[in-house]
């Protein structure tokens, strides 16, 4: 059951807020420019390949590594193959899993490594394998994890994995947490501290990360105090002390990973993905932080008021589009894993036959018992009505060919309730990114306003 009132608390959600998952979805731009930061460092936007490669294997754990390949394999369409490495083992965990590379890989191919981790000893099995066969290998990982040693190791490259720029600061809006990184000076001077008090750790001091915990919530924390914190966004999460671990489909986490390989791949001339353009993609992050954060009440917020509607709903997701395809199969993993809720993602035109029969079938039951006259009504579950959500690549004016009347009139047809978003204007990458923005937060404000992750 969703709480109503709990979207338009902020303190409330901050409480709740236990993952930090909306400071995640707050910080998206923060992470790609800081990404963009070390892959200059690492050498990457200067790079300068004889080619491109035969094929790109991309491997690594969870939800955010299988949302990197996706948008790999949608951008780089038929100019080559992509191929993600599916992980084996006997449980989900770290030390339990194992990838293998294909017969036919060897030095004309590309793979390439993404983890928020960096402590599967399956993956350095792998980046091992890989350099006896001859094939290149690039990593984006956690520094000094044994999967960043093993790669440079290897005679490959490590590019560090961007972690929150704000990790580490009591602050509760994007304007205090860079004014503690010294982006904005205070007129007063510095407050004088007691003599008498408890020594206080110097909260302009960026919080040191553990080096014998690769991977703890610590080592995911490390601020980025050099591109310091977008001005006036509105208010974050404030940090919990030990907080559990953040779950693999989190915000932030995507483009912590991706952003390095884009740059790659635009240097390989696979795909269009030049700095300038996802300095743009930052922008465009940072505006729909803007509009879906929690200080913006529900009727004026697209995140929050798509979470209304989700709620007790079974979301149809429907995109049109190569790159909306992997926002809505990425908005379905993530709400599955996030807030426990159900979701079936698919494609048009495909998606009108394939969910047909859902929507004449009206509602899915609540598990009572139809035949049984005296069953308690009362305390009876409702049933879970179908809801579509239409994703689109392109603004409705753009042109071409497009299934999104058909749609339409299919969901009318049988009296389902219909979502839409459209993207503004811009290039593939920024529109993407508000399509993943948006249902990033609507897929936080359903977790917390459902008590899923409080």
């Amino acid at each position: 059951m969703l709480d109503d009132s709990l979207l338009d608390a902020p303190e409330a959600l901050a409480r709740a807020d236990l993952h930090d998952l909306l400071r995640g979805a707050a910080e998206a731009g923060a992470r790609v420019r800081t990404a963009l930061r070390h892959a200059t460092e690492s050498g990457l936007t200067e790079l300068k390949p004889d080619g491109r490669p035969r094929a790109v294997l991309i491997a690594g754990p969870g939800t955010a590594a299988t949302g990197v390949a996706d948008l790999i394999t949608a951008l780089a369409g038929t100019g080559c193959p992509v191929v993600r490495l599916a992980p084996t083992g006997v449980a989900p965990a770290a030390g339990a899993l194992r990838w293998s590379l294909p017969g036919w890989t060897g030095p004309v191919d590309l793979l390439l490594i993404v983890t928020p981790d960096g402590t599967e000893p399956g993956l350095t099995l792998l980046a091992e394998q890989a350099y006896r066969r001859g094939c290149t290998v690039v990593a984006v990982a956690p520094a000094r994890t044994p999967l960043a040693e093993s790669v440079d190791g290897s005679h490959g490259l490590t590019v560090p994995m961007a972690t929150s720029p704000t990790a580490g600061y009591g602050t509760t809006t994007y304007g205090e947490a860079e004014s503690r990184v010294g982006t904005s000076q205070d007129p007063t001077g510095p407050a004088q501290p007691d003599p008498t008090a408890p020594a206080q750790p110097d909260p302009t001091a960026p919080a040191q990360p553990d080096p014998t915990a690769p991977g703890s919530p610590a080592t995911l924390g490390r601020p980025g105090a050099a591109h310091g914190v977008p001005e006036d966004r509105g208010p974050l999460t404030s940090p919990h002390h030990d907080p559990p671990e953040a779950p693999a489909a989190a915000p932030g986490t995507l483009w912590a990973l991706l952003t390095p390989l884009l740059v790659l791949l635009d240097r390989t001339g696979l795909i269009a993905a030049p700095v300038d353009t996802l300095q743009k993609v930052a922008d465009r992050l940072d505006d729909v932080a803007e509009r879906c954060g929690p200080a913006i009440t529900t009727y004026s917020n697209p995140a929050k008021t798509l979470a209304v509607e989700l709620s007790e709903s079974l979301p149809l997701i429907w995109s049109e589009g190569q790159t909306a395809g992997m926002a809505g199969r990425r908005f379905a993993a993530a709400l599955a894993e996030l807030a426990g809720h159900a979701a079936l993602a698919a494609e048009l035109p495909e998606a009108l036959p394939a969910h047909a029969a859902l929507l004449a079938g009206g509602g899915i039951a609540g598990g009572a018992d139809g035949d049984d006259f005296f069953r308690d009504r009362v305390e009876e579950p409702a049933a879970l009505r179908a809801r579509v959500v239409l994703l689109r690549e392109r603004p409705a004016d753009a042109g071409g060919l497009t299934a999104a009347p058909a749609a339409r009139e299919l969901a009318h047809s049988h009296d389902t309730p219909l979502s839409e978003l459209e993207p503004e204007d811009g290039s593939d990458l920024e529109r993407l990114a508000e399509l993943i923005a948006i249902t990033d937060f609507a897929a936080v404000y359903l977790t917390l306003a459902s008590g899923s992750r409080s």
